[in-house]
């Protein structure tokens, strides 16, 4: 019985180590792969590579002129807040006021419950008051969203989330435009509110797409995992994006666009790091009094925008290089099978270890066996000092010599001394 637990056991282990043989044998095959899209916030999946606008021929981007986030557009009329659809239902929490048809209140619900947290947030992280006020429609399809657009402010049609910072008023749906698209509600209206609360930071002032998307996409939390196998990739392969090129506008192919949402947020990480956060506040307080991004920079940081991205370059190496070599095709099955054999020997040697236990144990209970056995054909017969009272000595037998007791083992008599 023993040797069939040790059996079952050892083949149950055989199974584990198998299993993260396969695990690890296809992450590494996962990472090989082209980056997958990022789960845009504002965007549907399928529709990604179409957030980018396309790149304008020229000589090269202005420093001077940021494009807005595709979900963050800007209008050179000024724009009003239209007014609520009759029937929706409202709530106001003194900054923030939530319209949504009545059926929809249990989703709407937990937008409300973290609303003060997120502002909380980013008040913390721009440090300084923002999102003063803040208006928040929440539409059933994005078919209703557009509707709910202001006029002459059209949005693209894959979002599933705008923000119009310049009036504070931010555009929600239910549902995505792919059904199949990942959409998570609380994170589009945490990446919604980070485009208004930078705006608010800066008053307004223009701010490279990098910084713009790069705070928005590390405030809400988004596809974390997502963005850093992507950066795992992209830093091995060097397919890293120069920082200038992200100034202005994302590339437009699904691969790059992947690369930039995800190498925007690192950058943001990097900037607003706790060892730096008040030089992050104080950039952006700079720029809020005019000054250009890269001039605040330099006076903020001590460095200009090439020595910052030289800087981030090493810290992602740092961060990301080391892994990817580990998960590698060769490393895994070398690793599965260092580790199956590691687990065999180990095995072996504690199997040989019970057995000699479960031995040791036998034996002991074959000694104690064999002793109680004796014990029990022995034959002890003691005989007592005779006593000299005449009723008592009548039941004793004879003793020989003297009143010496002796003691019969096995047919043969012993004197006690």
């Amino acid at each position: 019985m023993g040797a069939v637990r040790l059996g079952l056991h050892f083949f149950r282990r055989l199974a584990l180590l198998i299993a993260l043989a396969l695990a690890l044998f296809g992450a590494d095959t996962a990472l090989g792969q082209t980056p997958p899209a990022p789960v845009r916030i504002g965007v549907s999946a399928p529709a990604v590579a179409a957030t980018a606008e396309p790149e304008k021929p020229g000589p090269g981007p202005d420093p001077e002129v940021h494009a807005p986030p595709a979900d963050a557009p800007r209008s050179e009329q000024k724009l009003t807040i239209p007014a609520p659809p009759a029937g929706f239902n409202l709530h106001d929490g003194g900054w923030v006021r939530f319209y949504y048809e009545p059926g929809l209140r249990d989703r709407v619900q937990p937008l409300i419950t973290q609303a003060d947290a997120a502002r909380a947030d980013l008040v913390r992280r721009l440090g300084r008051p923002v999102l003063n006020k803040v208006t928040i429609y929440v539409a059933r399809t994005p078919g209703e969203m557009a509707a709910l657009a202001p006029e002459g402010a059209p949005f693209p049609r894959y979002a599933s989330g705008v923000a119009y910072s310049d009036i504070g008023f931010v555009l929600l749906t239910l549902q995505p435009v792919d059904p199949n698209a990942h959409h998570d509600l609380a994170e589009v209206f945490r990446h919604e509110l980070a485009h208004v609360a930078l705006h608010d930071a800066v008053d307004g002032r223009p701010v490279p797409r990098w910084l713009n998307e790069g705070l928005a996409v590390f405030a809400s939390g988004e596809s974390s995992f997502t963005r850093v196998q992507t950066l795992w990739t992209a830093t091995v392969s060097g397919e890293l994006l120069p920082l200038k090129r992200l100034e202005r506008t994302f590339p437009t192919d699904a691969a790059g666009v992947s690369v930039a949402y995800a190498q925007a947020a690192d950058i943001v990480r990097f900037l607003i790091r706790r060892e730096d956060h008040q030089r992050f506040v104080a950039m952006l307080e700079r720029v809020r009094k005019g000054q250009e991004l890269e001039a605040a920079l330099k006076d903020s940081y001590g460095v200009d925008l090439a020595t910052l991205e030289f800087e981030w370059r090493e810290d992602v190496s740092r961060r990301y290089t080391f892994w990817p070599a580990v998960f590698s095709g060769s490393f895994v099955w070398v690793g599965a099978i260092g580790l199956f054999v590691w687990g065999w020997r180990r095995r072996k040697k504690r199997a040989k270890e019970v057995l000699a236990r479960w031995e040791r144990e036998e034996a002991m209970e074959d000694e104690l066996r064999r002793r109680l056995e004796d014990a029990a054909r022995q034959r002890v017969h003691i005989v007592f000092a005779r006593d000299q009272r005449p009723e008592v000595a009548a039941l004793k037998p004879p003793v020989e010599e003297g009143d010496v007791p002796r003691v019969e083992i096995d047919g043969r008599w012993h004197t006690l001394h």
